[in-house]
């Protein structure tokens, strides 16, 4: 007896890997300091839990509607023509567990067997495990430090083929910190525009944590009006990673389809969390923008400390709260008799050496690097990227 060749397809998500093995080595007496982890080490705010509390005290524990609640779906279409210029109106949002149970649901309405989907890597670990589970086919098209992740128009250009359904993509981007420029969006747009059967994906849960530039959607550029889905939610911008709430903007037929997929497999949303939720997107962002200070504080930390270890190549990342360096330097050399061969290879040997926990950028489509998160305090990015000089010294 097995499981499914379709799972059987799908790799295990390497984050949430190295996130079990620094815990089970941190089970065992040994401080370890986890950087894998891609979740802000802030509290809700406390507004947002209050109103999560009055919304039990007033007795919202009941079913709610499979695509969110009215209230919170006219909120959301706010926040998106407020904030992001994007023009969908309620009936054309749908609220679900986060923002990956979202982008799930989208490749799972429009994707039938042998479809493509064009995905830039860097790449969120997820993103070519959903099209695999949808019967779909990643197509991958790659950049490196040398243009900060930006990939090559050209390389998009050749990418798309007659099978092509969706191109699939973050800004600021998981793991590089990548932001794609207004004007860099508005040449991707050009080029999907004159292919009408292609649907956008743009994922956007880090639009609040970026720095010195304003966020800019995709959907708001006028080309693709009526074939981009945003997708958002508040566990990055709003430290409510435990909450579940991710939500999309899309097209009707879309958003209808994923109402019905959605209610077929997980119904609605948490009731209490959608509360909150209209809560978080009606109120002050004040508790939002402190979260942003410290981790553009925290960016420049780890990047100083990485720029001065021999052999690690920092990017600079300009959103999100992760750097994504090249390390491949170290590939190939040795210790104790066990040679670096990879950078998962590189990063379970910090874990053994270290006790510092990365996770290798094989999993996000780049194996030159790793991902390393400075969603932690900066007295243990400090003690961390010691730790990490001082382990790769002894490789020869």
């Amino acid at each position: 007896m097995e499981v499914s060749k379709r799972l059987q397809s799908v790799s295990e998500s390497q984050t949430l890997v190295m996130t079990k093995k620094a815990r089970a080595l941190a089970a065992t007496g040994v401080k370890v300091i986890n950087l894998s982890i891609g979740e802000p080490d802030f509290d809700t705010p406390t507004f947002i839990s209050d109103a999560a509390k009055q919304a039990i005290d007033d007795g919202w524990t009941h079913y709610p509607p499979v695509a969110g609640y009215p209230e919170l779906r006219q909120a959301i279409s706010k926040k998106f023509k407020d904030q992001n210029n994007l023009d969908y109106a309620p009936e054309q949002i749908v609220v679900s567990g986060g923002a990956k149970h979202s982008i799930t649901n989208v490749i799972f309405s429009l994707i039938n067997d042998g479809d493509e989907v064009i995905i830039p890597a860097p790449y969120w670990v997820s993103y070519p495990e959903m099209v695999k589970l949808a019967g779909g086919v990643p197509v991958v098209i790659n950049s490196d430090i040398d243009t900060d992740y930006t990939f090559d128009l050209d390389d998009l250009k050749q990418a798309i083929s007659g099978k092509t359904k969706i191109v699939l993509f973050s800004s600021p981007c998981n793991p590089s910190g990548t932001v794609f420029s207004e004007s860099f969006l508005k040449e991707v747009a050009a080029i999907i525009d004159s292919h009408p059967d292609i649907i956008v994906i743009s994922d956007e849960i880090y639009e609040h944590i970026q720095y010195g530039q304003k966020h800019t959607s995709i959907g708001s550029l006028g080309y693709l009006k009526d074939r981009v889905v945003t997708v958002n939610g508040l566990s990055k911008g709003f430290a409510m990673t435990g909450w579940r709430i991710g939500f999309l903007g899309a097209p009707l037929w879309i958003a209808k389809a994923v109402e019905k997929l959605q209610g077929q497999f997980t119904s609605g949303t948490n009731s209490v969390a959608q509360r909150a939720a209209i809560t978080a997107l009606e109120g002050s962002l004040d508790d939002t923008k402190r979260m942003r200070e410290t981790f553009e504080a925290r960016r420049k930390v780890i990047c100083d400390c990485l720029s001065e270890i021999d052999g690690i190549n920092p990017n600079f990342p300009k959103g999100a709260f992760y750097v994504f360096p090249d390390v491949s330097a170290y590939f190939g050399k040795s210790y104790n008799g066990k040679t670096i061969n990879s950078s998962t290879d590189l990063c379970l040997f910090l874990l053994e050496n270290a006790h510092v926990s990365i996770v290798g950028g094989d999993a996000f489509g780049n194996p030159k690097c790793i991902r390393i998160s400075y969603a932690a305090s900066e007295a243990d990015l400090l003690e961390a990227m010691d730790k990490v000089k001082i382990a790769l010294a002894k490789l020869t």
